[in-house]
């Protein structure tokens, strides 16, 4: 089956950019054990690592399937490795030398790699390459930004066509089973990628009624029971009712890209007090959106959102209850889950041009039901672009 191999010219730009980013960062050198990062300059994914470098050869080291590799990526030397202890002669052959400072992803790589690493090159010192790596991926390009609207009209295929299936009495799980499936007749790749330890992502969040008000260990506003306890959040065996909120929240991913989106079923019409909460949400979101322009620190916008909630009436229930509210209103989107920006406190940067994160507006009444509502968006100069155009009314059944 053909697929649409990695442009040329978006490869050059990208090494071109980071080689800049390790230039003025003192790091003549990159070794990207981690496979989204080596992805997003080769545009493959088989087993490997690439080593970049400011001043000679940089090359893609394939352990499994280098064949692969070369119809996947057009990078220039793509070479196989047998084992990581032919890394430092095989660099030394191509790139002529070994440099004293190589960069790593501190963040993802493990002690065991780190330290199997520092023994093959015991007089480099090994730095972390984690902060440029996410700098050189928090703007977007125009190749970046097809993606996602691909995955913008799939979510929205989604949404649509799980209208059709829905009914009373069916489980949370299952409903989510259904929207898997259309999901992937259509060409959801189905792994929602998210850096760091322990960083577990999933498209099957549905929480209908009680559900939506229980908390769990994910770092999100909402939670739900899930179906056991080593799997202790999302679409649980609960049965759906008429007339109570059903949130779902599900993440679309093709060809690598990611958008993340957020609606509110329901069957038979809502009370309302929840009606008058999403409306309140959807106001939310339009003043955190209006307020993400090029130039403005990221942790305002957050404290923006929160003077909003209060003057809507819904501190209480903003972000979480009280005692397990989260500290942010969206979070940074492409290939990775959790990508910068976030729009959250402590997080000082500004937002620039290019940048897409997914807002998270969420309302959690507990014991009753979550609200909310979850667009991508893409920053532009003069304005935004909603990557997820599905529609933002009460899907009604």
């Amino acid at each position: 089956m053909r697929m649409d191999k990695f442009p040329v010219t978006e490869m050059q730009t990208r090494l071109t950019k980071i080689k800049k980013l390790m230039q003025r960062d003192d790091i003549p050198s990159l070794l990207l054990l981690y496979k989204v990062d080596y992805f997003y300059f080769t545009g493959s994914m088989q087993t490997g690592l690439l080593y970049i470098s400011t001043k000679g050869e940089s090359i893609f080291f394939v352990k499994k399937y280098l064949k692969r590799a070369k119809e996947e990526s057009p990078f220039p030397l793509i070479l196989p490795l047998s084992s990581y202890k032919d890394l430092p002669k095989l660099i030394k052959d191509y790139v002529g030398f070994i440099p004293k400072r190589i960069g790593i992803e501190w963040d993802v790589v493990s002690v065991a790699d780190y330290m199997r690493m520092q023994k093959l090159f015991p007089e480099v010192e090994l730095v972390d390459g984690t902060p440029i790596i996410r700098e050189i991926r928090k703007n977007k390009s125009q190749y970046e930004i097809n993606k996602m609207k691909k995955a913008g009209l799939l979510g929205k295929k989604i949404y649509e066509e799980g209208r059709n299936f829905l009914k009373e009495g069916m489980s949370e799980i299952e409903f989510a089973g259904i929207l898997e499936a259309i999901a992937k007749k259509n060409g959801h790749e189905g792994l929602l990628r998210m850096r760091g330890l322990n960083g577990e992502a999933y498209t099957w969040c549905v929480l209908s009624g009680e559900s939506g008000g229980i908390i769990s260990s994910i770092d999100a506003p909402t939670g739900g029971f899930g179906l056991s306890t080593a799997f202790p959040l999302g679409a649980s065996r609960k049965k759906i009712k008429a007339h109570e909120p059903i949130l779902v929240d599900f993440g679309a991913v093709t060809e690598g890209y990611q958008v993340d989106q957020t609606r509110i079923y329901s069957i038979g019409d809502l009370p309302d007090k929840f009606v008058d909460a999403y409306n309140a949400a959807r106001k939310i979101e339009k003043s955190v959106i209006d307020a993400a322009k090029p130039g403005t620190p990221s942790e305002n916008i957050y404290y923006l959102s929160l003077q909003m909630a209060k003057d809507l009436g819904y501190s209480d229930y903003f972000l979480g209850p009280k005692g397990a509210k989260v500290t942010f209103v969206g979070h940074g989107i492409g290939i990775e889950l959790n990508e910068l920006p976030f729009i959250a406190k402590g997080h000082k940067y500004p937002i620039e041009e290019d940048m897409t994160f997914a807002t998270e507006i969420k309302l959690i009444f507990p014991n009753e039901a979550a609200i909310g509502i979850e667009n991508t968006v893409w920053i532009k100069k003069d304005g935004y672009e909603k990557l997820t155009p599905i529609s933002e009314e009460i899907l009604l059944v």
